[in-house]
């Protein structure tokens, strides 16, 4: 092959590559891995917005995470766009739905961990794991809004207001004390002696982490700290 007809090659991928990508940064395709190029060229304010939950958003949620007894108005809800870095360090975007009320603060907090190249595996709706927050948890999804009650109690989480957000759970499990329940149940070789835990793929959440400080900063309180529980993903406001 000759070098003419090698960078013509080379150049048409590129192009091609490119032009998947502002699809997926146009279209909003949740988990689609993007260059600093192209968000470059889509605007980085456009990658931290919020908007209304509309009919397509509504209709993934619609008997899953938004569950036919539900009493979260769904004009109450927001729907947010933002990036993160994955394991491997790459851009993919993500999505939130979340109350309104804490809207602004969740688009500060990810885009200065974006910027802080602090890595989050994925970040899409519960929805996609069927609103199965185990399920959702051992794929290490970080995730917002559910109808749903208190692991092992009838009383309605945070979650179910949209006001508690769940960060790599995987890594950073809850734990039932009483008994020594571990969820995910595939967590518990991150439950214990976490000071010292190696080889894991993001950030472990504890009191000197960049992700505890600005949940922290916006008012947040943090499940790992908490006394007949530990939820070390948990932020809830």
């Amino acid at each position: 092959m000759n070098t003419l007809l090698l960078s013509f090659l080379l150049t048409l991928v590129s192009t091609l590559t490119t032009l998947d990508e502002q699809k997926a940064l146009s279209e909003w395709t949740p988990a689609a891995v993007v260059s600093d190029e192209s968000i470059m060229a889509y605007g980085i304010d456009s990658c931290f917005k919020a908007y209304p939950i509309n009919d397509a958003i509504f209709a993934r949620m619609d008997g899953k995470s938004f569950k036919k007894n539900c009493t979260m108005p769904r004009s109450s809800l927001r729907y947010l766009r933002v990036l993160h870095r994955n394991v491997e360090g790459k851009t993919q975007l993500g999505e939130i739905v979340c109350n309104q009320s804490i809207a602004a603060d969740l688009l500060d907090i990810f885009r200065k961990l974006y910027e802080a190249n602090y890595k989050i595996e994925r970040i899409i709706l519960i929805d996609n794991y069927n609103a199965d927050d185990e399920t959702s948890m051992r794929a290490n999804n970080t995730s917002c809004f559910n109808f749903r009650v208190v692991s092992g109690t009838t009383k309605l989480s945070k979650h179910s207001q949209g006001l508690a957000i769940d960060i790599n759970p995987l890594y950073n499990p809850y734990i039932h004390l009483n008994n020594g329940k571990v969820e995910p149940a595939t967590g518990k070789p991150y439950a214990y002696n976490r000071a010292n835990l190696r080889n894991v793929k993001v950030p472990i959440i504890d009191a000197h982490d960049l992700c505890y400080r600005l949940f922290i900063q916006h008012g947040f309180r943090w499940g790992g700290a908490w006394r007949t529980v530990k939820d070390y993903q948990h932020f809830e406001k």
